[in-house]
């Protein structure tokens, strides 16, 4: 069988998008258990692909050309396909992002207007080495009725290969369109997937700040980037330091390899001397390497930080440490050096708190709570396609909304625009009022 072009595929996800549109979420509801079904069903098929996935990730990284946080985001587990399964049917759980009633407006007695919520069509994706990506990223394109054009990384083709085929085959007998999903793997084809503005309606990149602005310079398609997260943990001067302890701990050590994990810690001076002692030691143990400040390193013994470690996401058991005289200071250093992603204080006193918040420039910014919150499965999102570090369209984890548009349904009896025209013009109303749109809704009042 001879493989599709880039162009053909993006044709098939194109009639696809317009037919997904018109889906029940029944139908699509019932589509995402199927996918959640074959996905438990096939554990081992996938861990098969996983293993080989893996190993050549591990070949690479001995021969330095990987990270160790690659290769553990790479990885996959039963355990970890059967919360995949989970997130899936979590997705399917939620409410129906289309058709939404968003906003009614009369504009006069028998002309009314609505704006109702739609799907974006055509979604491009380009993410990394987690093959979990793959899954999520089609569960919310289905349930949200977009077509999607899906490429993850070459370190997890075979990985994600197997994930698509599963995904695709669970899906062939229900009243969905075949072509809603479509794989592309070569790198070429990202670079012919870039410059179809005319088929594709928005790109999705999931990955550095390089490799996001790489696709953003090179394309007219919009993007709605998923950036490296350089998250921080903020210890105050009223900050409960048992509870301080326990956050920044989680942060740092409970994942280290993803992009809500805490790359700098930052603490108040007046609390250094009894905060860091406790602290240091209980990373260490965990096996963090730390670094710090000239500060930090007074109070105990850690490498020094360089200028870059500011700026650094580390992705793995690595943490630096910074020694701050004010809570204005330590809004500066976020707002300098963090990737607006998530942030987080950790203070007993609600002025401070809202001090910080409102000064942070962020994507998430928490209140006595782990960065590692910031997940749209934790968010009840059902999952996310990623996090958007970015300030239009959709903002943090990006669920089903951030995969939805509008559209506006204009309700009329006859009306023309030259009887509001003139000097006789009739006024219009302007009048917001409570009613969900239904075709021909006029006619039956």
């Amino acid at each position: 069988m001879t493989e599709q072009t880039t162009e053909a595929k993006v044709a098939e996800a194109q009639t696809a998008a317009l037919d997904l549109a018109n889906v029940s979420d029944e139908t699509r509801r019932a589509a995402l258990h199927d996918i959640a079904d074959a996905i438990e069903a096939n554990t081992e098929t996938i861990l098969e692909a996983n293993e080989d996935d893996v190993a050549e990730a591990e070949a690479m990284l001995e021969a330095g050309e990987y990270s160790r946080a690659l290769v553990d985001r790479l990885e996959l587990s039963a355990s970890k396909l059967e919360s995949i399964a989970e997130m899936v049917r979590s997705v399917a759980a939620q409410d129906d992002p289309l058709g939404k009633t968003l906003a009614s407006r009369r504009l006069d007695d028998g002309l009314e207007l609505y704006k109702l919520s739609v799907p974006i069509g055509v979604i491009g994706t380009v993410f990394e080495s987690r093959p979990d990506a793959l899954a999520q990223i089609a569960a919310l394109s289905l349930k949200s009725g977009n077509a999607v054009i899906l490429k993850g990384g070459s370190e997890a083709s075979h990985s994600n290969r197997v994930l698509y085929d599963i995904i695709r085959e669970a899906t062939a007998d229900v009243d969905v369109p075949e072509g809603w999903a479509q794989l592309i793997e070569a790198r070429e084809d990202v670079t012919r997937l870039l410059e179809m503005d005319d088929s594709v309606d928005l790109l999705m990149p999931r990955g550095s700040s390089e490799f996001v602005s790489y696709i953003q310079d090179n394309t007219s398609i919009p993007v709605l980037g998923h950036t490296e997260g350089v998250c921080h943990v903020y210890v105050d001067r009223e900050a409960d330091l048992g509870m301080a302890a326990d956050i920044a701990y989680d942060a740092k050590v409970q994942y280290p390899a993803v992009c809500n994990a805490v790359e700098t810690l930052l603490v108040h001076e007046s609390v250094a001397a009894s905060f860091l002692p406790s602290a240091v030691d209980r990373y260490r143990e965990a096996g963090v390497e730390l670094r710090g400040d000239a500060a930090t390193r007074d109070i105990v013994d850690v490498d020094p930080a360089a200028d870059a470690d500011w700026s650094t996401e580390y992705g793995d058991l690595v943490l630096s440490i910074k020694v701050v005289d004010s809570l204005s200071a330590a809004v500066d250093h976020v707002n300098t050096y963090g990737s607006k992603h998530t942030e987080s204080i950790v203070t007993e006193t609600p002025d401070r708190a809202s001090r910080f918040m409102r000064s942070v420039d962020a994507a998430s910014v928490f209140h006595n709570a782990s960065t590692r919150f910031a997940d749209g499965y934790r968010f009840g999102l059902g999952a996310e396609v990623g996090i958007s570090t970015g300030k239009i369209h959709a903002r943090g984890p990006v669920g089903l909304d951030g995969l939805t548009t509008y559209k506006y349904h204009l309700e009329g009896s006859g009306q023309v625009v030259d009887t509001y025209a003139g000097e006789d013009a009739k006024p219009f109303r302007h009048e917001e009022f409570e009613g969900e749109w239904s075709p021909g809704r006029l006619s039956e009042e």
